[in-house]
């Protein structure tokens, strides 16, 4: 039996400081190859340091990173992997093909240019100067840059703003399809929608630490609660004295009760209100579980 790859991303102990704030804690964590791996935190948490740590743009203070084998920032590292962060500053006067093909000449055994050019739905832009783009366009050009070389590690910074629907759905099947064929993907998103959609695993920090690390299940599954959604006769006041129920709001003629005992909740209501109606219950979305975890709010225990 073959031993396991190892994690394309290896931190231990990772310590990164601001003068007197510390941006991250004493990190430990693995990127492995052919997963996508979303991180999740508010402003502050540490995503951005970690980028830049792992990108070789910034330095730690104490601990170990690896990137591919090899210490981020140097040569073999950097053509390991490839990223697209939130700006870019590109020349406006190339064209997208000659942006593409100015960068695939830095990695050995980069894609052919016309498969770069497809995988970010860039073929029929080929010829167009950057600065004649639209911003999502101009997005798509970055993409291309970033997978261009075939990286171990594709790193992505918010790859979804200022990209409309369509091409976002177009984004998320590439890379998916860039996982399966066996690269790591590390991601930040204000959306949690896409990381919903794209993760195989989600880390959450919070203040430089981990505060959870699972699948997107994994992690909504760690908090109680769930919602009923119905229509109902009975006032709010009414409604947020049910057994379970920690909350109730009005959404449009639908009123939504958030529980941490549903069965309960759901007897007592089908016995106050003889009117019920669209009666419907879910689990906890990933953004309700994300922030509660953030809030510290109550968990289940552990199976």
């Amino acid at each position: 039996m073959s031993a396991p790859m190892p994690p394309v991303v290896q931190a231990r102990s990772l310590v990164r400081r601001y003068g007197a704030l510390t941006a991250l804690a004493g990190l430990d964590l693995d990127i492995h190859a052919g997963q996508v791996t979303t991180l999740l935190g508010p402003n502050g948490a540490g995503k951005s340091t970690l980028v830049g740590l792992v990108l070789g743009r910034l330095r730690a203070d104490a601990g170990t990173l690896h990137v591919a084998g090899h210490a981020p920032g140097s040569l073999a590292a950097r053509q390991a992997t490839g990223a697209m962060l939130q700006a870019a500053a590109l020349a406006p006067q190339l064209t997208v093909q000659e942006h593409v093909a100015l960068y695939s000449g830095y990695y050995p055994g980069a894609r052919p240019l016309a498969q770069s050019l497809a995988l970010a739905g860039l073929q029929d832009l080929a010829h167009r100067r950057y600065e004649a783009l639209s911003g999502g366009q101009q997005r798509r050009v970055q993409f291309a840059l970033a997978i261009c070389g075939r990286p171990r590690l594709l790193v992505l910074d918010e790859p979804s703003h200022a990209l409309d629907a369509e091409s976002r759905r177009a984004l998320w099947q590439t890379l998916r399809t860039l996982a399966i064929e066996g690269c790591a993907v590390l991601l930040t998103t204000h959306l949690l929608e896409e990381a919903e959609a794209l993760s195989d695993r989600v880390l959450l920090l919070a203040s430089g630490r981990l505060l959870a690390d699972g699948t997107p299940g994994e992690i909504r599954a760690r908090v109680a609660a769930r919602w009923v959604r119905c229509i109902s006769t009975l006032p709010l006041l009414q409604l947020r004295g049910l057994p379970g129920v920690t909350a109730a709001e009005h959404r449009g003629r639908h009123v939504a009760l958030r529980t941490l005992a549903a069965e309960a909740t759901l007897r007592a209501l089908l016995a106050a209100d003889a009117a019920l109606a669209d009666l419907e219950v879910t689990g906890t979305s990933l953004e309700d579980a994300v922030l509660e975890l953030l809030q510290g709010a109550p968990l289940k225990e552990a199976a």
